[in-house]
Parts: C-alpha cells; sequence; structure tokens
C-alpha cells in the first residue's frame, strides 16, 4: 500500500460516475492512450503544464522562475518549450492570468481523503461515495488501495472506473475496498482496439471474467466512438460478451470533442478524425440494438 501518489484533479457533485451525488480523484497515468481521450492530461505519470498563450500577458515571472530553459522570450512573445519542461510547476505558481496550468500533484491519502470528507453530507442524503478515475487509478494500485480502504473504513460507497488493462494483482488489491467496478469494454476486435489505443483486448477480457466471480457489483460500459464501434453490430458485440459472463448492465457513453482543445494546451496535436458528436437518435438506435441481448441498457453513465 502507498501512501503517496499524483492526482491531476478532484471533481465534486458528480452523477454520472456510480449512485448518487459522488466524488471524482482522477489520478494520472494509463497505457492505452486511446487516441480520442478526452484527457490527455491524464496519460502521462508525472505533472504536466498546459501553456494558453492566448491568455498570456507577457509580465515575465516565468522567465525568471523557470530555471530549466523552457521558458523564453522570443520579440514580444514568451515561447514555452515542452520538451525542457520537468513539470515543477513553479511557473504556474505565480501565473497571474492562469496562462499557465499545472496538471498533477502529489498527495497522501490523508489529503485526498480530507478532500472526499467535505462532500460527506451529500452521501448520507444521496447514497453517494467517492469514484476513482483518470487516467486508469489502477497503474497507481498502492494508492488506489491506500484510498479505497480508508475510504471504507468511514462507511463510505467506494467505485472505480478502469479500463481493465493492468496486471490481475492490481484488481486484487483494490477488489476488497471496492462497491462497484465500472468496467470499460471498448470493442470486442483485438486488432481494431490495438489500431486505435495501445490495448491488448486478451488481457482486458481476461481481467473481466476473472473480476465477474471476485467483485460485489460490475458494470460495464462503452465509449461509442465515431468510426470505431459505432455500428449497430459491433455493439451488439459487446453486449452479447456482457451477457454471456452473466453481467445484467451495460451503459453506452457517447463520444464527445469537449477535450480538444487540451491537446493544443500541451502542445500536443489531436490526430483523431471524429468531426462530430454522436447523435441522440444514434445513440438510441444503439440502445435498442444493445438490448436485444437481454441487457439493462442506458445511454449515458
Amino acid at each position: 500500500m502507498s501512501n503517496e501518489g499524483t492526482v491531476f484533479d478532484i471533481q465534486r457533485f458528480s452523477v454520472h460516475d456510480g449512485p448518487g451525488i459522488r466524488t471524482l480523484v482522477f489520478l494520472k497515468g494509463c497505457s492505452l492512450q486511446c487516441e480520442w481521450c478526452a484527457n490527455p492530461e491524464s496519460q502521462a505519470f508525472t505533472p504536466e503544464l498546459l501553456f494558453d498563450p492566448a491568455r498570456c500577458i507577457a509580465c515575465e515571472n516565468c522567465l525568471i522562475l523557470c530555471t530549466h530553459g523552457a521558458v523564453h522570450k522570443q520579440g514580444e512573445r514568451i515561447v514555452f518549450e515542452k520538451e525542457r519542461c520537468i513539470g515543477c510547476g513553479a511557473c504556474a505558481e505565480t501565473c497571474y492570468a492562469e496562462a499557465r496550468v499545472l496538471k498533477g500533484s502529489k498527495m497522501t491519502v490523508e489529503a485526498v481523503v480530507a478532500e472526499v470528507l467535505k462532500d460527506e453530507p451529500f452521501y448520507a442524503e444521496s447514497g453517494g461515495g467517492v469514484t476513482l478515475s483518470g487516467g486508469e487509478p489502477l497503474e497507481q494500485p498502492g494508492f488506489s488501495e491506500g484510498i479505497l480502504k480508508a475510504c471504507k473504513n468511514l462507511a463510505l460507497h467506494t467505485a472505480v472506473e478502469t479500463a481493465g488493462h493492468v496486471s490481475w494483482s492490481s484488481f486484487e488489491r483494490i477488489i476488497p475496498f471496492t462497491d462497484l467496478l465500472l468496467f470499460d469494454i471498448k470493442h470486442t476486435d483485438p486488432a481494431k482496439l490495438k489500431e486505435f489505443t495501445k490495448g491488448d483486448a486478451a488481457r482486458i477480457l481476461q481481467n473481466l471474467k476473472k473480476l465477474v466471480m471476485r467483485a460485489k457489483q460490475i458494470i460495464v460500459r462503452t465509449p461509442v466512438i465515431p468510426g470505431f464501434n459505432d455500428s449497430p453490430e459491433e455493439i451488439q458485440k459487446i453486449a452479447r460478451l456482457v451477457k454471456s459472463l452473466g453481467l445484467k448492465e451495460l451503459h453506452l457513453l457517447p463520444y464527445h470533442r469537449y477535450g480538444r482543445s487540451k491537446y493544443r494546451l500541451m502542445g500536443r496535436k489531436y490526430v483523431f478524425h471524429a468531426t462530430q458528436q454522436v447523435a441522440a437518435e444514434r445513440m438510441l438506435a444503439l440502445q435498442d440494438a444493445a438490448s436485444r441481448a437481454g441487457l439493462k441498457v442506458q445511454v449515458g453513465g
């Protein structure tokens, strides 16, 4: 068990990631790196700087504070060289215009739980609790275990969002302290999964099969991605897989592009080709197709 890990966000009053009103704790690090990822700042395990030149007022504080050569002046412009940045956050701490934002910081289990407990009255009224997300929270298994165990000691409901692309030993650490697993199945075709992500479908499926025998509750969730898995046939295959494992519920999560601007702020290119979100009518048709497998199918988390 680890008492310290890297968190990049804590989101309050979520109603889509487990029962009731929940607090989401986002941990950094993910090995899948899906092309459509809405949280690219979650992929690396270390803190990363997001820089928005449109907000920069050229106060030059960053020039003084950066000792690694990642910031320099070019004419009247402040230029950021991401390759030289070590993510120390010194420039972000005094960026009055918030042009520089550090995503990711070290936190202890106690600090995370203290933040979670600020929302405890809402859990009691709604049947909510805490959900670990990411990234992939089980890429930090010891830290996840520590948070979940502390929350269960306080009688809080716990949930974990996972893509399942981790070692089985990571699941063994958190199963005793997890009330609900929200498990992503993105595709049943190993080749197509590999084309769009860095995932091993066999590893993911093997973990899910083991979890069916051990976990308290599992809900399978499928992000519906244009050009990847948004046909009725592909969704039906996922639904039949879920049914064959004895599970009863499938959530279809429509693709969105809300995270696209983050790539620019991180100096990265958004390579995914989709130009629009999945239409509501399309999602209803996919919901109907999946329901034919005899599952409870919900659009949205």
